[in-house]
């Protein structure tokens, strides 16, 4: 983007005043995702050593979260002590968390010589693959000590999202040859088109939640990556079924735009429902918020470089205007609480993932498709470009300069 001044100044921060010597609890998944992925991305897009050696450091204090009976870690890890804590009451694991470490670590082990990171992450899919999983589905938590699922809860939306994006994504990173990941994305996904997919009355394409067998005909705004998901995914499907995916993943996009325009302020909501009569919006005031979430406008950036369709433009141009409109505030960009109000009601926080995805799957959709070429980067799920590796030996092979 050409901001050469605050890249340099962020690089003296990262420097000089991001030190790991921190004490307290954090997220594995996201300091993985947010932290990890951010240091990668910014040393494969400029070579600056500072950025590598600060991501291996980081990642060896998370390996202690990994020090359970099945190698399935435990969502939380201490700083301070090394040993892992706890987050929340219970013990399970969730899914889209340690489903999420795979890109990032692989490139760790790639940039440090370390096996360790690599083998943990390998770990996770070997016991992934072997469990055995209701219809074809994987249920969000699953305990790191027994290795079994704790409940029947599956959904594509929040604790379930990212690790089927991870899974198609490891396929493209390793330029084609990781068949494991192809083949239990293309799984997983069948066994949601069967149990998950419906149809609203109104015509909607919508992926619904599972509960034990029992379905909520609701999606969340989290949720709405599917549609990117499934489009890039498709081109390595079965000849017979691309198509097919390229409309699942305009239609599912349709209906996330839906939940958008049927707002007063066409923001989206949290998470909206197809119910009685009212299709694509919140029925209530605690899931009516708009936090600056990324999916959708996601989304539409795969939808556009694959199509070309200027609908997406369209849309993702909507969102521009809507974010000027209501949620810039003096200070920089604030969430809301009501998207069915045009007086905004600010919730004073602007999200890291606001300027980590939301504004620059925005800034793609508008750019030339060699701006960060699908052919040659995989985005991990805070929108972090990582390398695909095309030579099969440096990651970095074909990396743009």
């Amino acid at each position: 983007m050409e901001l050469k001044e605050e890249f340099q100044e962020a690089k003296a921060w990262v420097e000089d005043s991001f030190h790991l010597n921190v004490s307290g609890e954090a997220s594995l998944f996201e300091v993985n995702i947010r932290y990890i992925g951010g240091l990668l991305s910014a040393f494969y897009l400029t070579g600056e050593e500072v950025f590598r050696v600060k991501a291996i450091q980081l990642g060896e204090k998370l390996l202690p979260a990994f020090k359970t009976p099945t190698g399935i870690p435990k969502s939380s890890v201490n700083f301070k002590s090394g040993s892992w804590g706890w987050a929340t009451a219970g013990s399970s694991s969730i899914l889209a968390e340690f489903g999420s470490l795979h890109l990032e670590f692989l490139h760790l082990t790639e940039l440090s010589g370390q096996q360790v990171f690599a083998k943990k992450v390998r770990n996770i899919r070997s016991v992934l693959r072997n469990l055995e999983k209701p219809f074809g589905l994987y249920p969000n938590f699953l305990s790191p000590v027994s290795g079994t699922w704790v409940q029947q809860h599956v959904s594509v939306g929040g604790l379930g999202d990212s690790f089927y994006e991870y899974l198609i994504k490891s396929w493209l990173m390793s330029a084609k040859t990781d068949v494991e990941a192809k083949t239990m994305y293309y799984e997983a996904l069948e066994a949601i088109e069967t149990y998950l997919l419906n149809v609203s009355p109104g015509g909607l394409t919508y992926i619904a939640e599972w509960r034990g067998g029992i379905l909520d005909h609701k999606m969340g705004h989290l949720a709405c990556f599917s549609g990117g998901m499934i489009a890039l995914g498709a081109e390595d499907a079965e000849e017979e079924k691309r198509n097919h995916y390229r409309e699942l993943a305009a239609e599912i996009t349709k209906t996330c735009h839906e939940s958008y325009a049927r707002s007063d302020t066409k923001l989206g909501p949290e998470a909206f429902w197809f119910n009685s009569g009212r299709e694509a919006v919140a029925t209530q005031l605690s899931e009516s918020y708009y936090i600056l979430r990324p999916e959708v406008v996601e989304s539409y950036m795969y939808l556009w470089r694959q199509t070309h369709n200027p609908i997406y433009r369209e849309w993702g141009w909507e969102v521009v205007t809507a974010l000027e409109k209501y949620c810039r505030t003096e200070a920089g960009f604030s969430g809301i609480q009501d998207v069915y109000s045009v007086v905004p009601s600010h919730d004073n926080k602007q999200q890291s993932f606001f300027l980590a995805e939301t504004l620059k799957y925005l800034y793609l959709l508008f750019s030339d498709d060699d701006v960060l070429s699908l052919e040659d980067w995989v985005f991990n799920t805070e929108a972090h470009p990582l390398p695909i590796n095309h030579s099969g030996s440096s990651a970095g092979a074909r990396r743009p300069r």
